[in-house]
Protein backbone atom coordinates (compact mmCIF):
# COMPACT_ATOMS: atom_id res chain seq x y z
CA UNK A 1 0.00 0.00 0.00
CA UNK A 2 1.15 3.55 -0.99
CA UNK A 3 -0.57 6.71 0.48
CA UNK A 4 0.39 10.27 -0.73
CA UNK A 5 -0.83 13.22 1.82
CA UNK A 6 -1.05 15.88 0.97
CA UNK A 7 -0.35 19.71 3.26
CA UNK A 8 -0.59 23.70 3.90
CA UNK A 9 -3.96 24.77 1.28
CA UNK A 10 -4.96 27.56 2.96
CA UNK A 11 -7.26 31.26 2.49
CA UNK A 12 -4.29 33.56 0.85
CA UNK A 13 -4.70 37.01 0.23
CA UNK A 14 -3.58 37.82 -3.70
CA UNK A 15 0.30 38.30 -4.08
CA UNK A 16 0.57 36.04 -0.67
CA UNK A 17 2.54 33.09 -0.48
CA UNK A 18 1.86 29.42 0.12
CA UNK A 19 3.84 25.69 0.56
CA UNK A 20 2.39 23.01 -0.33
CA UNK A 21 3.93 19.77 0.90
CA UNK A 22 3.28 16.19 -0.61
CA UNK A 23 4.63 12.89 1.92
CA UNK A 24 4.21 9.62 0.12
CA UNK A 25 4.50 6.71 2.54
CA UNK A 26 3.85 2.80 1.90
CA UNK A 27 5.95 0.25 0.99
CA UNK A 28 7.91 1.97 -1.17
CA UNK A 29 10.37 0.81 -3.95
CA UNK A 30 11.55 3.85 -6.12
CA UNK A 31 9.87 7.34 -7.18
CA UNK A 32 9.93 8.72 -10.48
CA UNK A 33 8.55 12.35 -11.21
CA UNK A 34 6.84 13.66 -8.87
CA UNK A 35 4.10 16.36 -9.79
CA UNK A 36 1.58 19.20 -8.56
CA UNK A 37 -1.61 18.77 -10.54
CA UNK A 38 -4.74 21.53 -9.98
CA UNK A 39 -8.42 21.39 -10.88
CA UNK A 40 -10.73 24.47 -10.29
CA UNK A 41 -14.32 24.39 -9.93
CA UNK A 42 -16.06 23.42 -13.82
CA UNK A 43 -12.60 23.06 -15.10
CA UNK A 44 -10.61 20.13 -16.26
CA UNK A 45 -7.40 18.87 -14.22
CA UNK A 46 -4.19 20.68 -15.25
CA UNK A 47 -0.60 19.78 -14.61
CA UNK A 48 0.91 22.46 -12.65
CA UNK A 49 4.30 21.52 -12.23
CA UNK A 50 6.31 18.35 -12.21
CA UNK A 51 9.90 17.38 -11.17
CA UNK A 52 12.14 14.65 -12.00
CA UNK A 53 14.09 11.65 -10.05
CA UNK A 54 17.03 13.86 -10.98
CA UNK A 55 15.59 17.03 -9.58
CA UNK A 56 15.06 18.53 -13.08
CA UNK A 57 11.27 20.80 -12.63
CA UNK A 58 8.96 22.32 -15.69
CA UNK A 59 6.28 24.53 -15.46
CA UNK A 60 3.49 25.31 -16.78
CA UNK A 61 3.25 28.71 -18.22
CA UNK A 62 0.50 30.06 -15.98
CA UNK A 63 3.15 29.17 -13.06
CA UNK A 64 6.61 29.82 -14.44
CA UNK A 65 8.53 32.23 -12.05
CA UNK A 66 6.13 32.42 -9.13
CA UNK A 67 6.09 28.68 -8.37
CA UNK A 68 8.97 26.55 -6.90
CA UNK A 69 8.77 23.11 -7.42
CA UNK A 70 11.20 20.83 -5.27
CA UNK A 71 11.53 17.77 -3.35
CA UNK A 72 13.36 15.66 -0.80
CA UNK A 73 14.22 11.92 -1.59
CA UNK A 74 15.24 10.85 1.67
CA UNK A 75 11.69 12.07 3.06
CA UNK A 76 9.96 11.12 -0.31
CA UNK A 77 7.96 14.07 -0.28
CA UNK A 78 7.84 16.79 -3.01
CA UNK A 79 7.21 20.69 -1.80
CA UNK A 80 5.70 23.60 -4.27
CA UNK A 81 6.20 27.01 -2.98
CA UNK A 82 3.91 29.44 -4.70
CA UNK A 83 4.47 33.30 -4.64
CA UNK A 84 2.57 36.39 -5.84
CA UNK A 85 -0.78 34.20 -5.87
CA UNK A 86 -3.40 35.04 -7.69
CA UNK A 87 -7.30 34.68 -7.63
CA UNK A 88 -6.83 32.23 -10.67
CA UNK A 89 -4.80 29.77 -8.97
CA UNK A 90 -7.89 29.09 -6.42
CA UNK A 91 -8.03 25.10 -7.11
CA UNK A 92 -7.94 21.54 -5.06
CA UNK A 93 -3.97 20.81 -5.60
CA UNK A 94 -3.53 17.29 -6.05
CA UNK A 95 -0.07 15.25 -5.94
CA UNK A 96 0.83 12.87 -8.22
CA UNK A 97 3.73 10.88 -8.20
CA UNK A 98 5.37 7.44 -10.48
CA UNK A 99 6.19 5.01 -7.90
CA UNK A 100 7.06 1.15 -8.02
CA UNK A 101 6.87 -0.54 -4.75
CA UNK A 102 9.00 -2.80 -3.15
CA UNK A 103 6.89 -6.01 -4.79
CA UNK A 104 6.63 -5.15 -8.39
CA UNK A 105 9.11 -4.05 -11.01
CA UNK A 106 7.03 -1.53 -12.85
CA UNK A 107 6.19 2.01 -11.94
CA UNK A 108 2.32 3.14 -11.79
CA UNK A 109 0.59 6.75 -10.33
CA UNK A 110 -0.65 7.36 -7.35
CA UNK A 111 -2.60 10.31 -6.24
CA UNK A 112 -3.39 12.31 -3.22
CA UNK A 113 -6.40 13.38 -1.78
CA UNK A 114 -6.06 16.89 -2.97
CA UNK A 115 -5.80 20.19 -0.86
CA UNK A 116 -7.48 23.07 -1.19
CA UNK A 117 -5.77 26.81 -2.20
CA UNK A 118 -8.45 29.81 -2.09
CA UNK A 119 -7.12 32.93 -3.57
CA UNK A 120 -8.93 36.54 -2.29
CA UNK A 121 -8.86 39.68 -3.94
Amino acid sequence: QVQLVESGGDLVQTGGSLRLSCAASGSIGSINSMDWYRQALGKQRELVASISSGGRPNYADSVKGRFTISRDNAKNTVYLQMNSLKPEDTAMYYCNAQIRTIATYTYRAYWGQGTQVTVSS
